[in-house]
């Protein structure tokens, strides 16, 4: 397959998948905006406001980057399992299966989708933060890097769970009882410093307690982790996921039952 040939298929593939969530945006982007809305309203505003400061930061500014990561992990994994589960479910995954596309621009394709819904639905979710307290960034590359291998690394976990989907109940079971109490038990609204001892190294073991670190060390400049460390995490998953996910298109696996 030419490169010209294989930009156009990649191309189609991602158009085909930004499009499906814009075209009904009121289920797929209005949704995370009300609410994350209720989040800064009620643990920000109302139950914030009683609260002392975490690491010197105003608790409102402290969970501000948590709560947009939230949104940008659910929406990047929710957009890939459903897409690439209706196309197993409609038979027409077969047809890229078959074609001269490589698998690799496959994965690409489903994954740029999730990113590009996880990034508008982010962007959203920053604006309306905005209206309950002045955003503020440290550095901007490190809060672009952790956004983008964040919904990449999210994509390719909602692709996994795609595959092995039977039915639509398995595209949801993971999100609710993996994924759910991984994000709240990743220190969107606490410092891990709070935690007594055994809690502490029990929050290491989940990889998105360094994503959130990572991402508040972007806009506030504050940390529970060291910086260099929860991007050898991110970037450490991301490639193994990137490559399982590989794997799992070349052997067929849930693809050729």
């Amino acid at each position: 397959m030419k490169l010209k040939e294989q930009y156009a298929a990649l191309k189609t593939i991602v158009i085909k998948e930004v499009l499906r969530f814009l075209r009904i945006w009121l289920q797929t982007v209005v949704p995370a905006a009300v609410t994350m809305g209720l989040y800064f309203i009620i643990f920000g505003n109302l139950i914030g406001s009683q609260l002392n400061d975490v690491s010197g930061i105003r608790y409102m500014d402290y969970i501000v980057p948590g709560i947009i990561l939230m949104a940008i992990i659910n929406n990047a994994y929710a957009n890939v399992v459903s897409s690439f589960y209706m196309s197993k479910f409609a038979h027409f995954v077969e047809e890229m299966l078959v074609s001269p596309m490589p698998n690799y621009l496959i994965l690409i394709g489903y994954i740029t989708g999730g990113v590009a819904r996880g990034l508008v639905v982010g962007s959203v979710v920053t604006l309306v933060a905005m209206f309950f307290t002045p955003l503020k960034v440290y550095s901007v590359g490190v809060v672009i890097s952790v956004v983008l291998l964040t919904a990449t690394l999210f994509s390719l976990g909602g692709f996994i769970n795609a595959v092995y989907a039977k039915s639509f109940d398995d595209i949801s079971i993971i999100p609710t009882f993996v994924l759910t109490p991984l994000i709240y038990l990743g220190g969107i609204f606490y410092s891990v410093d709070m935690l007594p001892g055994f809690w502490q190294k029990v929050s290491y073991i989940n990889p998105i307690l360094y994503m959130i670190n990572a991402m508040r060390y972007g806009m506030l400049g504050v940390s529970d982790i060291d910086i260099s460390t929860a991007f050898v995490i991110i970037l450490l998953f991301v490639i193994v996921l990137f490559a399982y996910s590989l794997y799992l298109l070349h052997k067929g696996v849930g693809l050729r039952n």
